[in-house]
């Protein structure tokens, strides 16, 4: 916990105090808060190193599940796989990106060789619904909330699968400039059922067929994920209710 000069005043008074580890110092705080708040919420009397060392384990097995299916995607996972082991926090605690590296959850709706994509306001790209994963939050519970609020599909917890893929990139749009650390969920549906979207964080939502998919201005990464979904048995991917 080294400390140097910085004559700059900003909103970080542990950066104005001239720590050089300011920012991880700051997201580990108030992770623990949120944390707190968490186990008073639901009455738990685990301690906050307990839930933390939780959660990492949690995403750590996500990982371990994870079968890389080249030499890209091999070397982001054992990016992520180092990352989570380094002991810094991963989950994002003040917008837009702060800490700078986070963990993020896609989740990739499918009906047979179709896509769900969603024009993204930020990322000005069509890309898979997803979100950040939440201090105290798994992975999986992640896709569970965020088709909620972004689809408006209810799925239950246990019908969300091990993640296909992980991906580390630098953001792109009107938000770039961060690291996400993204595992790729895939999860069924069909094209009959009706979208409603959040139209505060999407211009669009669309289906489209892998072929069509792959011709857009998307995440880099797509391709490869659609290419390695193509080996999963459809029949694999649970779809999710329908609104009501």
């Amino acid at each position: 916990m080294a400390r140097k000069g910085n004559p700059q005043g900003t909103d970080n008074v542990l950066l104005d105090l001239g720590f050089d580890d300011a920012e991880e110092l700051s997201a580990k705080a108030v992770l623990a808060v949120k944390l707190n708040k968490l186990t008073d919420t639901h009455g738990l009397s685990r301690t906050y190193e307990d839930l933390f060392a939780a959660r990492i384990h949690g995403v750590r097995s996500e990982l371990e599940q994870i079968r890389p299916f080249d030499a890209t995607e091999r070397a982001h996972l054992d990016d992520a796989t180092a990352w989570v082991n380094s002991g810094v926090p991963l989950f994002r605690i003040a917008k837009p990106a702060t800490p700078n590296k986070h963990l993020v959850a896609y989740f990739a709706v499918i009906d047979g060789p179709h896509i769900l994509l969603v024009d993204h306001k930020n990322a000005q790209t069509w890309l898979p619904t997803g979100g950040h994963v939440e201090p105290g939050e798994d992975p999986r519970e992640t896709v569970v909330r965020e088709l909620k609020e972004e689809l408006g599909l209810t799925v239950a917890g246990d019908q969300v699968g091990a993640p296909l893929m992980v991906t580390v990139t630098q953001t792109v749009g009107l938000t770039s400039g961060h690291t996400d650390v993204s595992l790729w969920y895939a999860v069924g549906a069909s094209r009959a059922v009706p979208i409603s979207f959040d139209r505060s964080e999407f211009n669009d939502v669309r289906w489209f067929h892998f072929s069509e998919a792959l011709l857009l201005r998307s995440d880099p990464h797509l391709g490869r994920f659609l290419a390695k979904l193509r080996a999963i048995p459809q029949q694999s991917l649970l779809a999710p209710n329908t609104p009501g």
